[in-house]
């Protein structure tokens, strides 16, 4: 008999809605506890779960009283709120010890970053965050051939990715920078980054950036230019304006190899010692939890950890730092620390 893990979702919203339409059917896991502000968007999480056969889940408005009521009755909570609330959320369930499944991307800056790292130690739970890229087996196995030390050393990284954001997005929450983070560059271009930061197997040494909000109130267009600690260098580009679609392309040079893949591991072009490989495609996860219960049992690598996401948010402090110093290069010290000139 499967004992089944005992899930809590805080933040019942669309993408909690499009994922539990396969959660709720897989064995490992039941639907115990939900909560939002919204009580329709609780409604519909619940109902999806009642409708699949399922008992309907405790619903709150608040999801401190979802933790304190049911909190030592959960063995999973998945966290799908905008982006500046991960941090008082995560933290909350981390100081419990209650294993956590967090939306992208993990927090906001590196102090919440830091925050979260200290809460994990303290509650001594499982924190993965949901990139799609860092739980595509076409990034992992470039990144463990890239360790084994098959690619040879990592010269330069070229990444680009681009969205119809600006119009997709127009009066969202992901356009008001109170609680969004940032705008596209951190939210579609999450992905990009941290990809980017998983595969180079470095910190970030240097940051020069600019961003250009075109009339929005958050970022639509950000370039970077930037050195690794490991000495390789790097430029990023992300367009939040243009024609309706999605797309991404990241190039490694390696001294024996040439790696081209896209920013959720959906495909890749290898070069190797000169022989152009055929390209290979990957189905995008639709139903990242089975990756988190393998990562929770120990039998996959944990690229969505903290310390993972702590590489991510320094990238992404030095970036707002540089762009608002005008493309002034950002120094990352060996710490962490930043430095501007």
């Amino acid at each position: 008999m499967v004992t089944r893990l005992r899930l809590g979702v805080i933040g019942a919203g669309l993408k909690a809605a499009e994922y539990a339409a396969s959660w709720v059917a897989m064995p490992e896991v039941e639907f115990v506890a939900l909560s939002d502000t919204s009580p329709s968007s609780l409604d519909r999480l619940a109902s999806i779960c009642a409708g699949a056969g399922a008992a309907r889940p405790q619903c709150f408005a608040d999801y401190r009283e979802m933790l304190a009521d049911c909190g030592d009755g959960l063995d999973i909570v998945y966290v799908s709120t905008p982006h500046a609330f991960h941090a008082e959320q995560a933290i909350a369930v981390a100081e419990r010890g209650i294993d956590l499944f967090l939306e992208k991307p993990m927090v906001t800056t590196v102090p919440e970053a830091e925050a979260l790292i200290a809460a994990q130690k303290r509650g001594k739970g499982t924190i993965v965050t949901a990139f799609q890229g860092g739980l595509s087996p076409l990034v992992l196995d470039t990144r463990r051939r890239s360790l084994n030390g098959e690619f040879g050393e990592l010269v330069a990284i070229s990444g680009m990715i681009w969205e119809s954001w600006s119009s997709n997005y127009a009066g969202h929450w992901k356009q008001t920078p109170e609680i969004s983070g940032g705008g596209f560059m951190f939210d579609t271009g999450a992905h990009l980054m941290n990809t980017v930061c998983l595969l180079a197997n470095s910190d970030f040494a240097s940051v020069g950036a600019y961003m250009d909000n075109r009339g929005a109130p958050v970022d639509i267009v950000t370039a970077v230019s930037a050195r690794l600690a490991n000495g390789a260098l790097a430029t990023l580009t992300a367009a939040g304006e243009g024609p309706k679609g999605c797309a991404s392309f990241i190039s490694l040079f390696f001294t024996k190899a040439i790696v081209r893949i896209d920013a959720w591991g959906g495909w890749r072009e290898l070069v190797l010692d000169s022989v152009t490989q055929p390209r290979e495609t990957a189905e995008i996860l639709d139903n990242p939890l089975k990756s988190f219960l393998a990562i929770r049992a120990g039998s996959m690598e944990n690229t969505g950890s903290v310390e993972m996401g702590l590489r991510f948010a320094r990238l992404w402090d030095a970036i707002k730092a540089s762009a608002r110093a005008d493309g002034t290069p950002v120094h990352i010290g060996a710490a962490g620390g930043q430095m501007e000139r």
